[in-house]
C-alpha cells in the first residue's frame, strides 16, 4: 500500500544531486516540519516538536529540484510515504522517507518566478496543427533568462514575474 502525503516545511540541508550510471537523475535533501500553535496562557505562538523527513526526487523532478531548491527555503512536497526502522552499532531509529511526486515553494511565505523546462510537454490546445516548438523557451532562452513573448505563452498559465 502506498500512502500519499503532503508536507510543508523548511529545506534543512543543501540538496544533493547525482546521476546514476544508467542516467537516472536523483536529488535528495532533508525537510524540517515544525507545528506551531497559539498558547493562550502565554498569549504568543510557540513551536512544537520538529519532524525530519528525507525527501528523494527522480528524473525531471530531480533535475528541476537541484537548481530550484536551496537550504532554508519553505516548500511543499507531495509524495509516497515510506517508514523504515534501522539498527546500526547498537543504535536504532526510524527514517521517514518521502519519494516526491511534486514539490514547489510555499507561496504563503514569498513569491516565485516559474520557468517551464526545455523538456516539458506543451498543453494540447485542441489544434492538430499547433506549433509546439514556439510555445516554450529554448535552452538558449532559459540560459539567458529570457521570457517567452506573451503571444506565445499559454493562455491557461498565469505569468509570475516576481523573483525571490
Amino acid at each position: 500500500m502506498s500512502d500519499i502525503v503532503t508536507l510543508t516545511g523548511i529545506v534543512g540541508t543543501e540538496p544533493r544531486a547525482l546521476t546514476t550510471q544508467e542516467g537516472l537523475a536523483i536529488t535528495s535533501f532533508r525537510l524540517a516540519s515544525t507545528q506551531r500553535r497559539f498558547d493562550k496562557s502565554q498569549e504568543k505562538w510557540v513551536d512544537g516538536e520538529t519532524n525530519w523527513y528525507s525527501i528523494t526526487t527522480f528524473r525531471q523532478l530531480a533535475t528541476n529540484a537541484a537548481v530550484s531548491v536551496k537550504k532554508g527555503e519553505r516548500i511543499l512536497v507531495t509524495g509516497r510515504l515510506r517508514i523504515r526502522e534501522w539498527e546500526s552499532g547498537g543504535k536504532a531509529g526510524t527514517n521517514i522517507d518521502i519519494e516526491a511526486e511534486a514539490l514547489g515553494h510555499d507561496l504563503s511565505w514569498g513569491t516565485a518566478n516559474f520557468s517551464r523546462g526545455a523538456g516539458a510537454t506543451p498543453v494540447d490546445t485542441g489544434s492538430a496543427q499547433a506549433d509546439t516548438a514556439s510555445a516554450f523557451p529554448t535552452d538558449a532562452d532559459l540560459a539567458a533568462n529570457q521570457a517567452v513573448p506573451a503571444a506565445e505563452a499559454s493562455a491557461t498559465e498565469p505569468e509570475l514575474v516576481t523573483p525571490f
